[in-house]
Formats: structure tokens, sequence, C-alpha cells
């Protein structure tokens, strides 16, 4: 239970892919506008790593090393497929606000990074955990990034007015450069909460 566990807690904190990975950053920036893009985006991917994860766990003894990339590729387009029809059919507004960005799953490094380190090397109990954590740690940091731009740029959060017709909104946390500076200053926050709790442990320790 305990290695169960800390492979989960290794992609929400450890080895998060946004905040110490630093991967992923094309997505990070573009579509965390709003609090449920983020959401979406982050669930998207983690449904995602999971099954491709898994599938890729239970064929690697059986792909050649010339032909695993390509293999790869095929399962993770897959299940992005599978994602992209279930958002146009059910979550259209999602679907149209994420756009280009869920196809483009299929070469996210995240995906790419997990599949080559992690599922072509462990069983696939491990691999899909490993999945999971990584996609959490993922959604995770897009939420907290689009949460920050929503309230900032806006004044709301999940489309909810929560600081009132007198906000004055800082547009530019909307814009790209709001993106780049959110990312910084969430970035050095996330790092510098990390250290201290390092601090704390090996004093205890």
């Amino acid at each position: 239970m305990n290695k169960f566990k800390k492979i989960v807690l290794n992609g929400i904190i450890t080895e998060n892919p946004t905040f110490r990975l630093v991967l992923g950053m094309c997505p990070t920036l573009a579509v965390t506008t709003a609090a449920v893009n983020g959401l979406g985006m982050g669930l998207a991917t983690t449904f995602v790593l999971i099954c491709s994860n898994l599938v890729i766990s239970l064929i690697r003894n059986f792909v050649p090393d010339k032909v695993r990339i390509p293999a790869y590729i095929v399962v993770i387009a897959t299940f992005v497929t599978m994602v992209d029809l279930f958002l146009k059919a059910f979550l259209p507004d999602l679907s149209e606000s994420l756009g280009l960005f869920i196809p483009l799953i299929v070469v996210n490094c995240i995906i790419f990074a997990r599949a080559e380190a992690f599922a072509s090397k462990n069983p696939p109990l491990d691999s899909m955990l490993d999945g999971l954590g990584m996609g959490l740690g993922f959604t995770c940091a897009l939420t907290i990034i689009s949460c920050v731009r929503e309230l900032l740029g806006s004044g709301c959060l999940f489309g909810v007015d929560l600081l009132g017709p007198s906000y004055p909104p800082a547009l530019i946390f909307v814009l790209a450069p709001g993106g780049f500076i959110t990312l910084g200053l969430v970035l050095a926050a996330v790092n510098k909460l990390l250290s201290l709790r390092r601090k704390k442990s090996e004093g205890v320790a």
C-alpha cells in the first residue's frame, strides 16, 4: 500500500509535471484563462495518462524497439480521440473552449515522458497509478493557475461573480502576459512551500 501511495504522490507533489518538471507548458499557458478550462483539460489528460500507461505497460514486452514511438503514438491517439469525441458530444462548450489543445494531447510531453520513463518499464497497476498521480498533479496545477487568472482577470471563479461589479478587472491576467506572470508567481510559491516542507522533514529526521 505504501508503494502505491508513493507512486501517486510522486506525480502530485514530488515530480509534479507542471510545478517540478515544468512540462506541458503550452496548454498550461493557453487554456488556463478560466477555471473550468483548466479543470477540464487536466481531467482529459488524466484519462489519457491512465489508459495509455495501462496499455503501454501491457504491450511493453511485445513491441520492438524500432517501432516503440509509433506504437505509443497510436495508443495515445486512440484515447485522445475518445476524449475529443466525448467532449464534443456531451460538453460542447468546453470542447469549443479547449479547441485544438485536446487533439494536441497526443504529442503532450507529459504523456510521452511517462510512457517512456515508467509505463514501458513497470507492471500495469503501477503504471496506472503513475498515470493517475501525474494526471492529478497536472490537473491541480492547471486548476490553481486558472483560478488565479480568472479571479484576478474577471473577478469570477468557475463563472460565478465573486468580487462584485465594483471590482476593476485586471484584464492582463486573461491575456498571454498574465499567463506567464501567474505561472511564475505560482511556481515560486509552490517551490518555496516544498522547500520549507523538506527542511522541516529533515529537521524532524
